[in-house]
């Protein structure tokens, strides 16, 4: 048997998992470790964490995963690394030490500077190139920011003193003590400052934002060779084969590897992914074209969505509102809610993502009456993550065809509530597959590294060992799912309009 060791860096914890895999092509769970950290708002719609936090989580779980695993280090041939993408750090490169904490991918504090890129009328050819649009979202312009504010630092980048990465590259760095500055074509893709069509950093896109070439990673393929962890770290050195942002290891995890296969990952935010094969699709509808995967140097487009609130909004109504004491509970007390009761909530805490791209709304919540509570806010709530993936696939459709979309394969913590997952059924009109493994993301990464390390089959072999949990099947009828839908395109184009 063999042993993988997935590291999984999110927005709020940190996990390490051990999986073990055959030649067959199945890969398992055996041990999992995770730790939270703190998150830092400096000041309203900045969010930061401290580089430190992410490191440490990464080594307190990685031990944490073998021992519990009952394995010897000796026995993990190799690991692989997902993360939460965007995520923008800055770091002193002969001590290591970052220059400012790093900068989350929910932060809004660059909108100015995306607004003066837009003025500037750059960005259809930064679409045209990197496949994304100008939103604070996105690397590049908050590590703009950060050379703009530290006092000295774009002068230090020129002289080839700093490095950027995002937290892949961070943590690659720390894990092979400084010896490999280094990402996979996913995490590049998510910087706007990455040509998608060839393969590089684009020097004119770098020049326009005031960012050194000197600062940046190579990039490599996803299931590539990375390096080797610091052999006093965890008691030997073992290989980093696989690497891939959070959602693109997901679409791995969910065995999308043909074109028209789609998923949706259900965590803080809500990102879905419609594989579009070796043909870049440019969207009408403000999605964005990414690279899924990246094998033997050759790229897999996707067409992604993304939606900034999805988990985040029942973690609302626990830690803000106070309305529910667990994010479980939501599934009963939607079940218990009114049904005469028509509450909408649009979640537009920092603002909507695609197919808006609207930074600045805000959320609201329709509908209250006397007898509106904690019952009817949680299935609003819940229905909001539903009406959101509907405004995705409903772009995807026009942008790809109808075909190949009838089916969403899904996963993430929300994955688990059925009362979701049938609304979501229910108000796409399509079917919805739960696989029998929910960690998919930490499966995507654990299966790239053992394809890096030779110890996996190719995809189509992993492809045929997915396995489906259960099937969720629509039971509304068209007029109503419609009528629904149309009474929450009502509220998003009022929040839009204030």
């Amino acid at each position: 048997m063999t042993y993988i060791l997935a590291i999984d860096q999110g927005t709020t914890s940190t996990r390490a998992i051990v999986f073990t895999t055959d030649p067959a092509g199945g890969v398992a769970a055996r041990a999992t470790a995770q730790e939270e950290f703190p998150q830092h708002y400096p000041a309203s719609g900045w969010v930061e964490h401290d580089p430190a936090d992410l490191w440490s989580t990464v080594v307190r779980t990685t031990r944490a995963a073998i021992t519990r695993a009952g394995i010897e280090t000796s026995e993990v041939a190799a690991i692989g690394i997902t993360n939460q993408r965007e995520t923008t750090l800055l770091w002193d490169r002969a001590t290591g030490a970052p220059l400012h904490n790093a900068i989350v991918w929910q932060d809004r504090r660059t909108s100015d500077i995306c607004g003066g890129l837009r003025d500037a009328g750059h960005e259809a050819m930064l679409t045209e190139r990197t496949g994304l649009l100008i939103d604070p979202y996105f690397s590049g312009t908050k590590l703009k920011w950060l050379l703009d504010t530290i006092p000295g630092a774009r002068a230090r980048a020129e002289k080839g003193e700093l490095a950027f990465g995002t937290v892949d590259a961070w943590l690659i760095w720390n894990l092979t003590g400084g010896r490999v500055h280094a990402t996979d074509a996913t995490n590049a893709a998510r910087t706007l400052l990455y040509n998608i069509g060839n393969g590089g950093w684009d020097a004119e896109i770098c020049g326009i934002l005031g960012i050194p070439l000197a600062l940046l990673p190579e990039v490599r393929d996803c299931a590539g060779d990375f390096g080797t962890t610091e052999p006093g770290l965890f008691g030997r050195a073992i290989p980093i084969r696989g690497v891939a942002g959070d959602q693109q290891a997901a679409t791995v995890g969910q065995a999308c590897f043909s074109p028209g296969m789609l998923k949706s990952t259900y965590g803080t935010g809500c990102f879905a992914l419609l594989n579009t094969g070796r043909e870049r699709v440019t969207s009408k509808h403000r999605l964005l074209t990414t690279i899924a995967y990246q094998l033997d140097g050759e790229p897999t487009y996707a067409l992604e969505g993304s939606i900034f609130v999805a988990g985040a909004v029942v973690q609302w109504l626990r830690d803000g509102l106070g309305v529910i004491e667990t994010s479980q509970s939501t599934q009963g007390l939607a079940e218990a809610a009114d049904p005469g009761q028509d509450v909408v909530l649009v979640p537009a805490f920092t603002g909507l993502g695609a197919p808006y791209w609207r930074p600045d709304c805000r959320g609201a919540v329709f509908g209250l009456t006397r007898n509106s509570g904690p019952k009817e806010l949680a299935r609003a709530a819940l229905e909001s993550v539903g009406y959101q993936t509907r405004d995705l696939l409903e772009a995807m459709r026009e942008d790809w065809g109808a075909s190949g979309t009838e089916v969403l394969r899904v996963d993430g913590g929300m994955a688990a509530n059925d009362w979701a997952m049938q609304f979501l059924a229910d108000i796409l009109g399509t079917e919805i597959d739960r696989p029998a493994s929910t960690e998919t993301t930490a499966l995507g990464a654990a299966y790239l590294a053992a394809l890096g390390a030779g110890v996996a089959p190719g995809p189509a072999e992993f492809q045929r060992g997915w396995a489906l949990e259960r099937r969720f099947e629509p039971t509304m009828g068209a007029t109503e799912r419609q009528s629904r839908y149309d009474r929450w395109q009502r509220a998003v184009a009022a929040c839009l309009a204030v």
